[in-house]
């Protein structure tokens, strides 16, 4: 009778706890995995302007991981060629980028900002850091991000829309500086917020241009992940916290409307690895609803932070149109 009690015992708390599990997961899928508007399963074929549009990207991705290479503070005569090519960029497309500068251990380094001016109050920052890790060239991380950066501000260059539209070339994002209060992206949202500033939404472009058809070449930071997502590395990911919930649906939605590339988003708790590993980090500790566009880097990129993260391990295409969708999500998340 004993033993029978005990057996009893155990098969109701198993069960609760499985039921409690079950919740745990469909509130996740729910609130943090279930996104907005149907995939594409393939990439489509490039027009005529993405044609275009990546020979832009394949210019200024070698010209900052080929022509300039490793650029930090260890490097800083790199650092400082990477943020005058950026200054140079905008300069050639009639924007003129404002330096918002800090000392860093003697070192002056820039944070590099073009503003165009909407009708509205509201700002929308995209962002991506222009320096890299050290021992590496930087090409998918982030020489792929700050290209994007360039190319959009390009192509909105001279039309102002609803919102304010900013573009932030952040310096400093890797270590020994990461998701600390000398990184460049905290500098600057730091500032906005003392400031004042209406910083509707940010969105960070981080390694956004590796893809694979691999079985089995994506992996995730967490177990269970997996589960909801593919095992294929051929979509871009858009990545938020919880409190971005409503921007990382809203800018998904308008991505798979284009039908461009296959695309997954997560709104998913901050502590999970990989979540925060970017300038939306600095956002998020400022109050700011911001999300990360990336192809998960480490969980699917083998050159992920080392010497061969060179410019020819990119795949131009699929990284066109990710700025190409990019362009248009942009545009409909600043009416």
């Amino acid at each position: 009778m004993v033993a029978s009690t005990v057996f009893r015992r155990v098969v109701a708390s198993f069960c609760r706890i499985a039921l409690a599990l079950l919740v745990i997961i469909f509130f996740a899928w729910a609130f943090g995995i279930r996104m907005p508007g149907r995939n594409i399963s393939t990439a489509a074929a490039l027009d005529n302007a993405e044609v275009a549009l990546r020979a832009e990207l394949v210019a200024d991705v070698q010209a900052l991981a080929g022509d300039i290479g490793e650029r930090n503070t260890t490097r800083y005569a790199e650092l400082n060629a990477a943020a005058d090519f950026i200054e140079g960029s905008m300069a050639h497309a009639g924007l003129t980028a404002r330096r918002e500068s800090y000392d860093l251990h003697g070192h002056a380094c820039h944070n590099l900002e073009v503003e165009i001016r909407g009708t509205r109050p509201e700002i929308l920052v995209v962002g991506a850091h222009y320096d890299s890790v050290f021992g590496s060239p930087g090409a998918n991380d982030n020489a792929s991000g700050v290209a994007g950066l360039l190319a959009l501000a390009r192509r909105f260059a001279g039309k102002p829309g609803g919102q304010t539209l900013r573009f932030v070339a952040f310096v400093n994002e890797e270590p020994p500086y990461f998701q600390t209060a000398e990184m460049g992206s905290f500098v600057y949202a730091r500032r906005c917020k003392d400031r004042g500033d209406k910083i509707a939404a940010m969105i960070s472009l981080e390694t956004i241009g590796y893809f694979s058809d691999a079985p089995r070449s994506q992996t995730y930071p967490a177990a269970g992940l997996g589960f909801f997502y593919p095992t294929t590395g051929n979509f871009i990911g858009f990545v938020g916290n919880t409190r971005s919930r409503a921007l990382l649906r809203a800018a998904v939605g308008a991505f798979k409307k284009e039908r461009k590339l296959p695309c997954e988003g997560a709104s998913l708790p901050a502590a999970i690895p990989g979540i925060a590993w970017s300038d939306q980090w600095s956002f998020w500790k400022c109050g700011y609803p911001a999300i990360m566009v990336t192809d998960t880097a480490p969980f699917r990129y083998p050159h992920y932070h080392s010497s061969t993260d060179t410019p020819d391990k990119l795949d131009y295409d699929r990284f066109a149109l990710v700025v190409s969708g990019m362009e248009k999500t942009i545009a409909e998340l600043a009416k």
